[in-house]
C-alpha cells in the first residue's frame, strides 16, 4: 500500500498548479518590479514547495527568509495556539515584506503573524497564499495573492502534510476521512 491509496481525490492536478503559480508571480511582478527588493517570507514547513516553483517566476529581485510557526501539532484542526518555532533572522523594518503561506484556514496563525510582523514596522505586508479556505475561517485576513479557493475538505499535497507525511505529492488531494480518523 502507498501513499497515493489514502487519496479520496486529487483536487488541484500538479498542471493546474503550475498554471496558477506562473498567474500568481505574473501578479507579483507587476506589483514589486518597481520597489526595492521584498522580502519573502516562507512559513514552515507547508509553503516551502510552493515558495520553491513561486520564485522560478518572479523578475524582480527579492530575498527569501524563513519562519516556522505551529498550530496543528499532529491533529487535523488547529488547536488555536500558535507557537512561534523558528524566526525570523532579517530585519523586517522599513522592507516591503510578503508572507507566503501555504493555506489560509481558521486564520489565527496567519493572523498572529500579521500582527507580530506589524510590530516590526515594515514598509508594507502583502499575504501570498496557495489555498484560501474561507469556510473555516474564524478571524478575517487579508489575502492579496491567491492561488486557490478550496472546500472545507482535509486537504494535503504539495507541501501540505498530515502527521509530517505526504507533502511530496505533486497534486492537492483530499486524504480519506479513514487515514485520520483511525486510533
Amino acid at each position: 500500500m502507498t501513499m497515493f491509496d489514502d487519496i479520496a481525490k486529487v483536487l488541484i492536478s500538479e498542471e493546474d498548479l503550475q498554471t496558477r503559480i506562473k498567474a500568481l508571480a505574473k501578479e507579483m511582478n507587476q506589483v514589486y518590479s518597481d520597489v526595492e527588493p521584498p522580502l519573502l517570507v516562507c512559513i514552515l514547513k507547508g509553503a516551502f514547495i510552493f515558495l520553491a516553483d513561486l520564485t522560478r517566476h518572479l523578475t524582480f529581485r527579492h530575498e527569501v527568509e524563513f519562519m516556522e510557526v505551529s498550530s496543528y501539532g499532529k491533529s487535523t484542526k488547529s488547536s488555536g495556539v500558535v507557537r512561534i518555532l523558528l524566526d525570523l533572522e532579517t530585519n523586517i523594518e522599513g522592507r516591503h515584506v510578503v508572507i507566503v503561506e501555504d493555506i489560509v484556514d481558521s486564520g489565527r496563525t496567519l493572523n498572529y503573524i500579521v500582527r507580530n510582523f506589524s510590530t516590526r514596522n515594515p514598509a508594507s505586508l502583502r499575504i501570498a497564499t496557495l489555498l484560501n479556505k474561507p469556510d473555516r475561517r474564524e478571524m478575517e485576513v487579508p489575502t492579496d495573492f491567491v492561488g486557490f479557493e478550496v472546500p472545507d475538505e482535509f486537504v494535503l499535497g504539495y507541501g501540505l502534510d498530515y502527521a509530517e507525511q505526504y507533502r511530496n505529492l505533486p497534486y492537492i488531494g483530499i486524504l480519506k476521512p479513514e487515514v485520520y480518523t483511525k486510533d
